[in-house]
C-alpha cells in the first residue's frame, strides 16, 4: 500500500522569515571588518532589479539574488548555518506549523521540505522538525576552491521544478500523490501545490489566495 507525505514550503510557510533576512544574516558576520558593510550596501543597491526578477519568475530570482553570496567560503556559510537557526529561523517558527507537521505525522505522513532556501540552511531545521536528509531538497551553491561564485548549482529548486521533485520523490518512494498534502504561502509555489491531490496555503500572498479561493484549497492564518 503507497504511503502519503505532507510537502512544505519554508520560508513564509514555517518560518516569518524569507530569504532576505538569511542574507542579512551572513552579510552581518562576514568574519572581515567592512565587508559587512559592502554586502549590505551592494543588497540594497538591488532590490528594483530583484522585484522585477521576482514579479517574472522566481527562478530568475533565486539565480539573481545568490549572486550575492559571491565570495563567502564554503567553511563559513557551513559555521554559520547552526547560529542562523538559532537566532533567525527558531525564533520565527510559526507555533501553528510545528502543530501542524505534528498533525500531519500523526496522521501518517512523511514530512517533506521543500525549498527555495538553501540546502545548508534547511539541515538544522530538518533536525528540529526529524526530517531526514533524504526527505528535503533545497538551493546549494556553486564553489571554486571553497569560496562561493555566486551561482547556483542546478537545477535550481523553485517554481515547475519543485513540482517535478515532488513527483519523481513520490515515484521512488513509493507515494500516492493524490491523498499527499503540501503547503505554501507563494504563487510562485503553485505548480508544487497543484501537483498534489490535497494543497493548501498559509498566509497567501495576494495571487495565491485568489487561486485558493477559485480551487477551493484551504487557507490557513499563521501568527508570531
Amino acid at each position: 500500500m503507497a504511503g502519503i507525505a505532507a510537502f512544505f514550503d519554508v520560508d513564509g510557510t514555517l518560518v516569518d522569515s524569507n530569504i532576505v533576512h538569511s542574507y542579512a544574516f551572513f552579510a552581518g558576520n562576514p568574519g572581515r571588518i567592512g565587508e559587512a558593510a559592502r554586502r549590505s550596501l551592494g543588497l540594497l543597491g538591488s532590490i528594483p532589479l530583484l522585484y522585477a526578477a521576482d514579479l517574472y519568475d522566481r527562478k530568475a530570482f533565486n539565480e539573481l539574488f545568490y549572486r550575492n553570496y559571491k565570495g563567502l567560503t564554503d567553511d563559513r556559510l557551513r559555521a554559520l548555518a547552526d547560529e542562523h537557526f538559532e537566532r533567525i529561523w527558531k525564533p520565527n517558527l510559526y507555533a501553528q506549523g510545528l502543530e501542524l507537521v505534528k498533525q500531519c505525522r500523526d496522521a501518517g505522513c512523511r514530512i517533506v521540505l521543500v525549498s527555495g532556501s538553501l540546502e545548508v540552511l534547511l539541515e538544522p531545521l530538518a533536525q528540529e522538525l526529524d526530517v531526514r536528509a533524504e526527505d528535503m531538497v533545497g538551493n546549494r551553491l556553486e564553489f571554486v576552491r571553497h569560496r562561493c561564485t555566486g551561482r547556483l548549482i542546478k537545477p535550481v529548486v523553485a517554481g515547475a521544478f519543485k513540482a517535478r521533485w515532488i513527483r519523481q520523490w513520490c515515484r521512488d518512494n513509493d507515494v500516492d500523490l493524490e491523498h499527499s498534502f503540501a503547503y505554501s504561502d507563494s504563487f510562485s509555489d503553485y505548480p508544487m501545490l497543484s501537483v498534489v491531490g490535497r494543497p493548501s496555503v498559509i498566509n497567501p500572498d495576494v495571487q495565491l489566495r485568489a487561486v485558493a479561493r477559485s480551487h477551493n484549497w484551504p487557507i490557513l492564518r499563521f501568527k508570531n
